[in-house]
């Protein structure tokens, strides 16, 4: 048993630990929030969100519950939607003693901020080589444009159905994403120089989440280029809230990327990277959310926690 304080700021810290920006440029993101929020007219202080003075992830925070809340058992999905809702409670009543819910994917005030974490992007590339003022011009466009496309979605639907039931609710976004990022990037930098991109395809399915996905037919699979084709530089792309600019790709062809290893792909992004001759190895977006999941929660087990899964989410303790 743990209490859901600690088990937040075990999360965060696993983003922080995992992030393309470094401890400084985390510290960058937090000062900057800080003279966002003395800046402010005193007026409109009430606007702002607190949490952004500790936490870099605005898609990941206690949605229901406080940092007092003891969690024993926590009922974990890639999605929590009204239906897991109500399955926690039924769970309950069968004696289950569910005390948290627990998504991947933001619900709530952590879906409407979403955009704000995509800037980290922009240091993924740079990694790579792309000048980080581009990707700090084009993100920005990016991250405007996702921002209109959530603000009609009924992001609070999923909070007030668990409110309503007196449930605790948590969500874990980009700590995920940067945990499965970093520790794909590592397998796949160990690979051979001459590797192919089968040889990427199949040191993916070395892991047990992706494993599990080719037999329920959502494993990786290969989405431009050829299986025979030398890898070269791969690049995993994994964080960042969504998909950045389709601009971004060109500037990575410049940069010697020649595999890209992504979550999922929309259909304008593939047929750009076709264009430019990079491959992109889709490796699935449940498997990979599950392995971003398994990497944070491994540690909430070290504290007690049992973890019950449901709704996509692979659980594999790596404990």
């Amino acid at each position: 048993m743990a209490k859901l304080g600690r088990l937040y700021d075990i999360a965060v810290q696993a983003g922080i630990e995992n992030d393309a920006r470094g401890r400084q440029g985390i510290d960058r993101v937090l000062e900057s929030s800080r003279k966002d929020y003395e800046d402010l007219p005193e007026r409109r202080r009430w606007e702002f969100d607190p949490e952004s003075l500790d936490n870099p992830y605005s898609d990941t925070r206690i949605l229901l519950g406080n940092r007092e809340t003891e969690v024993k058992k926590a009922l974990v999905g890639i999605d929590i939607g009204v239906g897991e809702v109500l399955l926690a409670e039924r769970l309950n009543q069968k004696g289950r003693g569910i005390d948290l819910l627990v998504a991947h994917h933001p619900e709530g005030r952590a879906l409407a901020d979403l955009p704000a974490v995509m800037s980290l992007q922009a240091d993924i590339w740079a990694a790579q080589g792309v000048p980080v003022s581009f990707g700090d011009a084009v993100i920005g466009e990016r991250m405007f444009e996702v921002r209109r496309r959530f603000h009609a979605t009924n992001t609070e639907q999923t909070v007030m159905a668990a409110e309503l039931l007196d449930l605790n609710l948590f969500c874990c976004h980009t700590p995920a994403d940067n945990s499965v990022n970093t520790y794909l990037q590592k397998i796949l930098d160990a690979l051979d120089a001459q590797a192919t991109v089968g040889d990427v395809l199949d040191r993916l399915k070395e892991e047990p989440e992706y494993r599990t996905a080719v037999l329920q037919g959502s494993g990786p699979i290969l989405f431009t280029g050829d299986e025979k084709r030398r890898a070269g530089k791969i690049m995993v792309e994994m964080t960042g809230g969504t998909e950045g600019p389709v601009a971004s790709l060109e500037r990575l062809a410049d940069a010697g990327v020649g595999t890209i290893v992504s979550m999922h792909l929309t259909e304008e992004h593939r047929k750009k990277a076709e264009e430019l001759h990079i491959s992109t190895v889709v490796a699935g977006h449940l498997a990979s959310d599950s392995l971003g999941m398994n990497l944070v929660l491994d540690r909430w087990e070290q504290e007690g926690v049992e973890l019950v899964p449901c709704s996509g989410f692979i659980r594999v303790s790596r404990n």
